[in-house]
């Protein structure tokens, strides 16, 4: 069972500064850098303090379908998000854990948020989340679930104490339609989600031409 609650219950109650020798996962600092005009200028940025030793890549996401009758259905996720004040609509995605391969941490991710079995298909090209900000990476995975799997008919997540997550699905059909209207009901959109459905719509409208 998802360690949902009620997602819509949790708020933020207060926001102040933190110095940069108390984050425990983040770390800030400034860059200095010389513009393609030649002048040294500088930056400031944020990064994790989470990538392991050894790899480029902080996390992955994780694009998972289920193939239905009534056609392929993508597994997603409602996630409260303390920086946006609000509930979140998100795919199943997680950090890289050292030594493990973005194939086995997607797989890995996918279980333990969902309680799904997936088979990846596709891994994609390193990408970064907000590069005028900070250098997070992301890996986007592709999955299959099938739900002929015996390990499918009854997924239970193993989330942390910590997360609360709401796992449900939409039909790849109309999934630009369907995170729209998530939106306009007031959920906050994950911009890599929101691409991914952005790009379905246009090769539906410029596909073949």
């Amino acid at each position: 069972m998802s360690n949902s609650s009620n997602l819509n219950a949790a708020k933020v109650t207060n926001v102040r500064p933190m110095a940069n020798e108390d984050a425990k996962w983040l770390q800030l600092s400034k860059i200095d850098y010389v513009s393609p005009d030649g002048k040294a200028r500088q930056w400031e940025m944020a990064s994790r303090r989470t990538r392991p030793e050894g790899t480029s890549v902080d996390g992955v996401g994780i694009i998972a379908i289920i193939e239905k009758d009534s056609g392929p259905e993508v597994v997603l996720q409602k996630q409260f998000r303390p920086p946006v004040e609000g509930v979140c609509i998100e795919m199943p995605a997680g950090l890289v854990d050292p030594n493990e391969s973005l194939q086995e941490c997607a797989m890995r991710e996918l279980k333990e948020e969902t309680g799904y079995v997936g088979k990846v298909l596709t891994t994609g090209p390193l990408v970064f989340n907000d590069p005028g900000f900070c250098n997070t990476n992301t890996v986007i995975v592709t999955a299959s679930i099938d739900m002929a799997d015996p390990r499918n008919q009854n997924p239970q997540p193993e989330l942390e104490e910590n997360e609360f997550i709401e796992i449900f699905t939409l039909p790849l059909a109309t999934f630009y339609e369907s995170l729209e209207n998530l939106g306009k009901q007031g959920y906050k959109l994950d911009a890599r989600l929101q691409n991914i459905a952005m790009g379905l719509k246009l090769a539906r409208l410029y596909g073949g031409k």
